[in-house]
């Protein structure tokens, strides 16, 4: 391997700047964002540890929620039950509704244009709207009560902007020349898609995933006017607090505030092994790079 043609020294480069006193200052700024960024994120991350660490106990894991053991198992349970729950109903129909946008959709047309617009103003809508319009809907039209189904499908709306968006970008970036050479070969339109096309937009489908997952896990206004805060391991039409609402409610009354910043140390480790198999997954359906 030959060295890169465009390589400059460190004089070079410093004539360079010398010469355009704005690219100096331009790599001033990105470098000050660069450590600013990376400060923040070891600050939070550090600080949660020291703080959540020491008073993780055998008791925070107990079965049963009391008020002396404060245990986030149940917790822990509900909030893998409702980030399953809610992805289960809002995946299909994100990803169905990109398939339609980009594969079946004339270019041009106007319901497109309003979807899309739509979407994107949904997923800025603050999320105690989405608890107040679930808690209107689904806990009082549907008579459902507060439940993990009514918070569930609560988040499900919630997020599928992010899903819909985030796998049509992805289906966009799939080449033309797929398609033609699936089509050359004989095969039909939902077996391009389904053998062709989604296979190769799988990296970007599960980035939106993963930006789902997040605000899922993280979610406490929207649920609490949905599932409740009853401290206990929930069926679907029983009502159940998840991790952030539980460490809001510790932290809320003031008593067990070291035992809310061992539920953020749990809750920080989940998000982290949820984000890191999704990469994993995703890496395994990469195109090869020569």
């Amino acid at each position: 391997m030959g060295e890169a043609i465009n390589k400059q020294s460190f004089s070079d480069k410093l004539k360079s700047y010398r010469k355009y006193p704005g690219s100096f200052v331009l790599l001033l700024l990105v470098l000050i964002a660069a450590v600013l960024t990376i400060g923040v994120l070891v600050f939070l991350v550090g600080y949660i540890l020291i703080r959540g660490i020491p008073f993780l106990k055998p008791s925070l894991f107990a079965w049963n929620y009391t008020s002396d053991n404060v245990s986030m198992l149940p917790a822990m349970i509900n909030t893998l039950f409702m980030t399953v729950l809610a992805l289960v109903i809002s995946i299909p129909f994100g990803v169905g509704a990109a398939i339609y946008l980009v594969e079946y959709a004339k270019k041009g047309n106007k319901l497109v244009e309003i979807v899309r617009v739509t979407a994107e103003t949904l997923a800025g809508i603050p999320s105690i709207i989405y608890g107040l319009f679930g808690m209107l809907f689904f806990v009082t039209a549907l008579h459902w009560g507060y439940s993990m189904l009514a918070g569930a499908m609560t988040l499900a709306i919630m997020v599928l902007p992010t899903i819909m968006r985030t796998t049509e970008e992805a289906l966009l970036c799939v080449p033309d020349s797929f398609r033609e050479g699936s089509f050359g070969l004989g095969a039909g339109k939902l077996r391009t898609i389904f053998k062709i096309v989604l296979p190769s937009a799988i990296p970007g489908i599960l980035s939106g995933i993963i930006l789902a997952i997040g605000r899922i896990v993280g979610e406490t206004a929207a649920l609490i006017y949905t599932s409740g805060t009853v401290a206990g391991i929930a069926g679907f039409l029983d009502s159940g607090r998840t991790l952030a609402i539980h460490m809001y409610s510790l932290s809320r009354e003031g008593m067990h505030t070291n035992e809310a910043y061992a539920t953020a140390v749990v809750l920080l480790v989940i998000v982290l092994l949820i984000n890191g198999v999704s990469s994993l997954i995703a890496k395994r359906f990469e195109a090869p790079r020569d």
